[in-house]
């Protein structure tokens, strides 16, 4: 497979763009927003950060900064301009990084200094092609590249600001794709598309370590991963044959079990997005584009196990990703051709979502909660 792929599943010209300047942090002034306390007093609304395209025809101009209610609705309150094409975020305390998904790939860090008041710091090179995931382990940022199939780390500074890259790391394969990077423990596991395999990493002064490679099944396309809160198991969504794939885990080796459809029999053609887990661990939800719904599967006791529930409609088309906010009770999925960020209450007992509220942005592809 190629990184023409991604422009097939809907991933936008921002993987071919050119990189821009990096953006210096005299150019870089705080956005201004609304207060995030609503009038009269009651409830403030909490901060939700959304990634966006902003290469692409109709596109972003850059990170799209909001408020949502008790009730899941959501306000706009400002965008954060001068980051090109952030199309996943991760924050940390009083920081936010962005990946820059263009063809020459570049990381962001940018400074809360407020709730939805956003100065950027500055911007590194990654050394890659097509940017689409990172995380933070420890003092370190570290990317997924997509286009070039590797991983990339970024030291993190006292200020939040990123130094100069440490570490650039190639999956093998004849067409590597690195689709996520996160942290499990004192392990860095990378899920890669085009090798069919998750890697697990040590990361030690800046560098990465290969300690196990765990291969799927030809073709499955592994996407992104969630872990049971337990930590005993992962749930894998597969992009290219619409499964979902459960793996025990145990010091860093993960090791497939079993595998099932996220759609019904006889569904339009279907490329699962994100996968993530409920704060009991009692229930996976998994975004379905091409089939438009949000996948809802019960676990067994110990997690070992997923049988489907229910796919409910997504609200709205190519729904890339989803996050639940802290509390659990609300879900929001980020719907890429729509245009819209559609908001769901989530029933505790049953795992059932009902839309609630639908808000329009350019190309959403990531919500940070």
């Amino acid at each position: 497979m190629t990184v023409t792929r991604r422009g097939f599943l809907g991933i936008t010209a921002a993987t071919l763009a050119t990189t821009s300047a990096a953006t210096s942090p005299a150019a870089a002034s705080p956005v201004a927003t609304r207060s995030a306390a609503p009038p009269g007093g009651g409830t403030p609304s909490r901060t939700l950060y959304l990634g966006t395209y902003t290469s692409s025809p109709g596109g972003g101009s850059g990170i799209g900064i909001a408020t949502y209610e008790a009730n899941g609705k959501i306000s706009a309150t400002g965008v954060l301009s001068g980051v090109e094409d952030p199309s996943f975020l991760v924050t940390r305390g009083r920081h936010l990084y962005a990946v820059n998904e263009q063809r020459a790939g570049g990381v962001t860090a940018i400074a809360i200094d407020a709730p939805g008041k956003l100065r950027i710091l500055n911007r590194q090179p990654n050394q890659g092609s097509a940017p689409c995931h990172l995380t933070i382990a420890g003092d370190y940022l570290l990317s997924a590249n997509y286009g070039s199939g590797d991983l990339a780390v970024h030291p993190i500074r006292s200020d939040g600001s990123l130094g100069q890259q440490t570490d650039l790391v190639k999956h093998k394969g004849t067409t590597p794709h690195a689709h996520q990077v996160l942290q499990a423990g004192k392990y860095v596991l990378a899920v890669d598309l085009g090798t069919d395999s998750i890697y697990t990493y040590t990361l030690a002064d800046g560098k990465l370590l290969l300690r196990h490679q765990t291969t799927l099944k030809t073709g499955a396309g592994p996407r992104h991963l969630a872990f049971h809160p337990s930590g005993r198991y992962a749930y894998v969504a597969n992009e290219l044959d619409s499964t979902i794939t459960v793996c025990r885990y145990d010091n860093g080796r993960l090791t497939p079990t079993n595998t099932v459809s996220t759609i019904p029999p006889g569904s339009p053609q279907n490329y699962p997005g994100e996968v993530i887990t409920s704060p009991d661990g009692r229930f996976v939800y998994l975004t379905n584009r091409g089939h438009n719904s949000i996948a809802v599967f019960a676990t067994s006791a110990a997690g070992s196990a997923l049988s489907l529930v229910s796919t409910p409609s997504c609200g709205g088309d190519w729904p890339r990703h989803c996050a639940l906010d802290p509390s659990g009770r609300l879900m929001f999925v980020s719907n890429q051709r729509s245009n819209n960020v559609t908001t769901f209450a989530v029933a505790h007992r049953t795992g059932g979502l009902t839309q609630t509220s639908s808000f329009s942005i350019p190309t959403p592809v990531c919500v940070s909660v």
